[in-house]
């Protein structure tokens, strides 16, 4: 299913690792670590007309329990909703690692729109920021589904093509930018540590500071490039320093 379906992405989300050593309870997140099953904290994340969905399961990797992502020409997540006020700092870290990325894998592009493994933080929309048009449509949405949609994200992204440290918008919606924090196969197979402060990457990313966190995503997709892959996510902790 091409990615034209999931072009709504970041408005579709209300319908989107840390070292295992770091103390859980620190995190505003549930971690995965200590979780009984996939529906502690988290749920799923799917789209309109998308049927293939990315399988994640709880496992064991190197005696801790991490969730690991299949992804096959598929695309889905898993969501922990919030309603939170990021401040001036809020530091996301985290672990993970990638099989392989993507041969076809080109964040500027609608077709190369896929990622081994990314990490999804949705924000509150602001209607008075928003056209008419925009506003009318979310609307349209809510009274359909029964949610509130989120407005901007920002997505942390394993690219491939794209240099690391590299910020820019999404290939279909402007509302949504790409933080290039790993890129290349270079570290495939490994465990990889990765910490951001969001306050400060939401400023560099839209030039002001953000409104409210509604939710935080991890997400392995693979619908655009319809090729495969496999993902390993380790806690993802979430605070305020």
């Amino acid at each position: 299913m091409k990615r034209s379906s999931l072009a709504g992405t970041a408005w579709v989300l209300a319908l989107l690792l840390a070292s295992p050593l770091l103390m859980a309870q620190e995190s505003l997140l549930q971690p995965f670590s200590t979780m009984s099953s996939l529906s502690d904290g988290w749920e799923p994340l799917e789209f309109p007309r998308i049927d293939r969905h990315t399988r994640y399961e709880l496992v064991t990797d190197d005696g801790v329990q991490v969730v690991k992502a299949s992804a096959d020409n598929s695309a889905s997540g898993l969501i922990a909703r919030l309603s939170l006020e990021p401040g001036e700092s809020l530091i996301l870290r985290w672990q993970w690692k990638v099989s392989n990325v993507f041969d076809r894998g080109d964040a500027r592009k609608k077709s190369g729109d896929d990622y081994p493994a990314r990490i999804y933080v949705a924000f509150e929309f602001q209607p008075d920021k928003a056209g008419f048009f925009e506003r009318a449509k979310r609307k349209t949405v809510e009274v359909m589904f029964g949610e509130s949609l989120p407005g901007n994200a920002l997505n942390y992204i394993w690219a491939n093509r794209l240099p690391e440290q590299s910020i820019v918008a999404n290939a279909f919606t402007d509302q949504t930018m790409m933080v290039a924090v790993n890129s290349g196969p270079e570290q495939t197979g490994e465990w990889v540590t990765v910490e951001r402060d969001i306050v400060a990457d939401y400023r560099e990313a839209f030039g002001e500071n953000p409104p409210r966190i509604v939710g935080v995503a991890i997400m392995s997709d693979a619908d655009n490039t319809g090729e495969r892959a496999t993902a390993w996510y380790r806690d993802l902790v979430l605070e305020k320093p």
